[in-house]
C-alpha cells in the first residue's frame, strides 16, 4: 500500500449544516419545478381526425391506407430506399418495420380534433361528436383496438370560443366516466394559449371535474399548444411559455408546436410556412430550454404538403416529409404532427432509419460507460442518460429490439431505465 495520505479540514460541522439548512428551500424548489423526465413512452407522433371523421375504424384505416400507398408508390425495400435516399444496409431493415408497423400499430397517439379540422359546426352537432368520440373511445380501449394514447383537441379559452370548449371538453370527459373511466392513455390538447392565465384556466377546469367525480387530484393532465408569438414572448420580453408551464402546476404534458397559425402570426408568407423555417426554429428552441428538465415534452409541428397525386408527386411529398422528420429527431424534437395515411410511411423510415442508424454506437458508448471500461469517447452521467433515452425510445416505437439492444449493451431494459430515469 503506498502512503496514508492525512485528511485536514477547516470548516466547521455547523457551517456545512448552516449552507444545508439555507439551500433546502432551493432544494424543493428544484425538485418541483424540475423532476425531470416522467420516464414513461414517448409517442413518435400525433395524427389529428377532425371530430366529425372520426369513427370506429379510423386507426385501422389510415394503417391500411398507408400500406396501400407503398404498395402503389415503392411496392419493396428497394425502392422505398431510393426515393429517400436509405443506405443500402438499412433499406431491408427499414422497409420490413415500417409495415409491420402499419399492420400491427399505425399510429400511437391519436387527437379527435374539435378545433380548426373540425370547422364551423351548430351546437348540437359538436355535442352529439363529442359524445360519440367518448362513446369510440371507450370502446377502443376496451377491444384492444386504441391507440396508446388517445385524447381530443377542444377549442380554446378565447372569449369567442371559450364556452363551446368547455363544454365539448365537459361532454368527452363525462362520457368516458359514464363509460368506465379515464383511460390510462388519455390525452387532451388546449390550442392558441397566449397568456399564462389561460392555462390557470384550464387548470382549474381539471380540478373542477376531478372533484366531481372524485378523481385523485392532478389525474387530468393537458399539452399547451403553441401557435401565437405572446406564447413565445409577453410584452414585457419574458418567456411566456416558461410561464405557462409554471401555471399548469405539474399537469402540462406536452408543448406543441402549431407550424401554420404561429407562422401567420409572426408573418411568414404562406409559401414559406414550414417547419424548418428560422422563426419556426426560434421558436421550439425557446420551448426546448423552457420545457428542459420539467417533464414537459416538446412536439413539432406538421407539413401541409400531402403525399397525393401521382407516383412523382408522392416521392416528392414523401422525401419533404422524411427531411423534416429526420431534421426534428436531430434537434430532439422525437415527436411531430401527422395529417394523413400518406404520411405514416415516412414518419416511421425517418424514426426507425434514425435509430437504427445509431445504435450499434450507441450501444458500444453505453455498454463502456457502464463497464468503466473508457473507449474513444469518455461519457458522463448525464450522457449516458440521454443514451438511454435513445435506445428507450427506439425500443418503444419499434425501431429496435431488445434482444440486439441486450447483446449490443449487455444491459436489460430494467438496466437501461435505471440510467435513463435515476432512481426510478
Amino acid at each position: 500500500m503506498g502512503r496514508q495520505e492525512k485528511v485536514v479540514t477547516s470548516l466547521a460541522g455547523s457551517v456545512v449544516e448552516a449552507v444545508g439548512a439555507s439551500l433546502a428551500p432551493v432544494d424543493a424548489e428544484l425538485a418541483r419545478r424540475y423532476p425531470g423526465d416522467p420516464g414513461t413512452r414517448r409517442p413518435v407522433h400525433t395524427v389529428y381526425v377532425p371530430g366529425d371523421d372520426f369513427a370506429g375504424d379510423t386507426i385501422r384505416s389510415w394503417g391500411d391506407r398507408a400500406l396501400d400507398a407503398l404498395d402503389e408508390h415503392a411496392p419493396d425495400a428497394a425502392s422505398f430506399a431510393r426515393v429517400l435516399g436509405l443506405p443500402g444496409e438499412l433499406a431491408g431493415p427499414v422497409h420490413e418495420r415500417v409495415r409491420a408497423k402499419l399492420a400491427s400499430e399505425p399510429v400511437e397517439d391519436l387527437r379527435i380534433d374539435f378545433e380548426d379540422g373540425y370547422g364551423p359546426r351548430s351546437g348540437a352537432e359538436e355535442d352529439e361528436d363529442a359524445a360519440r368520440a367518448a362513446r369510440l373511445v371507450h370502446e377502443a380501449y376496451e377491444n384492444g383496438t386504441a391507440a396508446p394514447y388517445t385524447g381530443i383537441r377542444m377549442k380554446c379559452l378565447e372569449a369567442a370560443v371559450r364556452d363551446r370548449g368547455i363544454r365539448t371538453l365537459d361532454i368527452f370527459l363525462s362520457g368516458l366516466m359514464a363509460a368506465g373511466g379515464l383511460p390510462a392513455g388519455l390525452v387532451l390538447t388546449l390550442p392558441k394559449v397566449t397568456y399564462a392565465e389561460q392555462v390557470t384556466a384550464m387548470v382549474r377546469l381539471a380540478e373542477e371535474f376531478e372533484k366531481a367525480h372524485g378523481l385523485e387530484p392532478g389525474r387530468i393532465g393537458f399539452e399547451i399548444q403553441i401557435e401565437t408569438s405572446q406564447s413565445i414572448l409577453a410584452a414585457d420580453g419574458t418567456a411566456t411559455v416558461a410561464r405557462m408551464i409554471d401555471a399548469a402546476g405539474g399537469r402540462a404534458t406536452g408543448l406543441h408546436y402549431g407550424t401554420f397559425d404561429y407562422s401567420a402570426c409572426v408573418g411568414v408568407s404562406a409559401a414559406y410556412q414550414s417547419s424548418d423555417h428560422p422563426a419556426a426554429d426560434y421558436a421550439k428552441a425557446v420551448m426546448q430550454v423552457a420545457a428542459a428538465g420539467t417533464g414537459v415534452r416538446v412536439c413539432d409541428g406538421s407539413t401541409n404538403v400531402l403525399p397525393v397525386g401521382t407516383t412523382a408527386q408522392v416521392h416528392d411529398a414523401w422525401r419533404l416529409h422524411y427531411g423534416l422528420t429526420r431534421r426534428a429527431l436531430a434537434r430532439a424534437y422525437y415527436q411531430g404532427w401527422d395529417m394523413h395515411p400518406g404520411h405514416l410511411p415516412t414518419r416511421y423510415a425517418a424514426v426507425y432509419a434514425f435509430y437504427r442508424e445509431g445504435l450499434e454506437p450507441a450501444a458500444a458508448r453505453l455498454a463502456a460507460y457502464a463497464a468503466r471500461a473508457g473507449g474513444a469517447v469518455l461519457d458522463e452521467p448525464a450522457t449516458a442518460r440521454a443514451l438511454s433515452g435513445y435506445l428507450l425510445r427506439g425500443l418503444d416505437c419499434g425501431a429496435l429490439d431488445t434482444g440486439e439492444v441486450t447483446r449490443l449493451t449487455g444491459l436489460t431494459r430494467a438496466d437501461l431505465e435505471s440510467f435513463a430515469v435515476p432512481g426510478r
